[in-house]
């Protein structure tokens, strides 16, 4: 999401780091490259306007004009703006009504409802301990259920069972009177997919919504649609209450223009994205943190919440004390190469990393398939081989591309990369965190992390 956007602005902010000054006519014209940037990202003309005139107005002081680093400034105040078009402060889910509390999704047909409400059941589910039941109101799409069913089996959700011939509203009905007999702290309403015109089923809306008195509705958008998202989010705030949206597809959607609208617009905050199929695939709306990521000031508070979710802590708390040690073999690059994995991959990595965005960018084709061959590569060692890797002679090396379908260069690669990394952690082990500027990451990067993470 936000490539093109993010690309076409570090096009400006380079031109502009080449001038030791910033005068007016030289703001002009880098106001205009932004311009133009945001309206090819499908951001609204309105929206664009008021950045331009926010962003000059704040430039335009004699003290940032004859800054020592006027192009930071620029950068900055672009930053500062994005935040505050994207909603400034991270918008929470509310699930702490009395029991049992509901929460419905609604949006058009084919905005990703279904899938968006499971993937928020399995969210809520393990941050916050709830019992939940998911309920299908769409009595209208074939095998609308089915479907809910199978992804509640996936994540271990109860789902409230069909009633052949039932309404939407005596569905809804039904599910409360279960939640209140079972226990349930919150029950999900997916309702059925809906054109914005469609008046009779948006009375059924408002009507459901008066038996199940939401404490969120959440609008579920596909951020594919662009500009149509803002007028899908109008109409449906002027039915129902609307507390929020999901914006889906974020993976596939390069312009970024309605995450970039949609709360100026309607005053509707992004409150989840779901960026990818995966049912883990969904992430909370930081605004700041989606301002960085465009300008590719890195994102590594969310990078270290990625990687708590998916590593294991026993491993790691083994791992730490290896790396303590400064002990590191191929047995460790190998669980580390699964964590990656688990984590998106290298190219899903690089990007929440300050200046590293390009990087990643260049790395998407390529990384699976370079992953998979250090996979087999190490699995074709013996475990002594793992453990001591200068053993590995020659016709060891042969052996081990022949049984990893690879060659010998690719086997001498990953033995040079695991010594590069073995050296790396033994620095680590040495000089602690403050060891990483010696590995030339990016100057940014130790600032990012929060201190409670820098901790020995």
């Amino acid at each position: 999401m936000f490539e093109n956007l993010s690309n076409r602005l570090q096009a400006v902010f380079s031109g502009l780091k080449k001038t030791g000054s910033i005068d007016e006519a030289a703001l002009d014209a880098a106001m205009r490259d932004i311009r133009r940037a945001l309206l090819e990202a499908d951001v609204s003309l309105d929206i664009v306007k008021k950045f331009i005139v926010e962003v000059k107005q704040k430039a335009i002081g004699q003290e940032i004009i004859q800054s020592i680093s006027p192009s930071q400034m620029i950068i900055k105040l672009v930053n500062d703006e994005l935040v505050n078009i994207l909603g400034n402060d991270t918008a929470t889910i509310n699930i702490d009504g009395e029991k049992p509390s509901s929460l419905m999704l609604v949006g058009l047909q084919g905005s990703g409802k279904t899938t968006s409400i499971a993937k928020l059941a399995n969210f809520i589910k393990i941050k916050f301990n709830k019992n939940i039941l998911l309920v299908s109101l769409d009595v209208n799409r074939p095998a609308a259920f089915e479907q809910l069913q199978i992804l509640a089996n996936n994540i271990n959700v109860e789902i409230l069972p069909k009633v052949e011939n039932q309404t939407s509203k005596n569905i809804a009905k039904r599910a409360i009177a279960v939640a209140e007999i079972n226990n349930i702290d919150l029950i999900l309403f997916d309702t059925a997919g809906r054109t914005s015109i469609d008046d009779n089923l948006m009375q059924e809306l408002k009507d459901i919504e008066k038996i199940v008195n939401p404490i969120e509705t959440l609008l579920t958008l596909d951020s594919m649609t662009g500009q149509d998202a803002i007028n899908v989010a109008k109409n449906f705030s002027e039915k129902i209450n609307i507390t929020g949206s999901i914006l889906t597809r974020v993976d596939g959607d390069a312009r970024g223009g309605a995450a970039l609208s949609l709360k100026m617009s309607t005053g509707c905050p992004i409150k989840f994205i779901g960026n990818g199929e995966k049912i883990d695939d969904i992430e909370i709306f930081h605004p700041d943190r989606i301002a960085n990521r465009i300008l590719d000031m890195g994102d590594v508070i969310t990078l270290v919440e990625k990687a708590a979710e998916n590593i294991d802590q026993l491993d790691a708390e083994k791992m730490a004390a290896r790396l303590q040690q400064g002990e590191f073999d191929l047995n460790d690059l190998l669980s580390q190469i699964n964590q990656m994995k688990k984590m998106g991959g290298i190219s899903s990595m690089l990007k929440f990393i300050p200046g590293m965005k390009k990087l990643g960018d260049k790395a998407n084709d390529a990384s699976d398939d370079a992953v998979k061959k250090q996979e087999a590569i190490i699995l074709s060692m013996t475990k002594l081989e793992r453990r001591k890797p200068k053993m590995i002679n020659s016709s060891r090396k042969q052996r081990i591309a022949k049984g990893s379908g690879t060659v010998v260069s690719e086997v001498n690669r990953i033995l040079k990369q695991h010594r590069k990394m073995a050296d790396m952690m033994k620095k680590i082990s040495k000089k602690g965190m403050s060891g990483l500027q010696d590995l030339g990451l990016p100057q940014d990067f130790n600032n990012q992390i929060p201190p409670e993470f820098l901790k020995k």
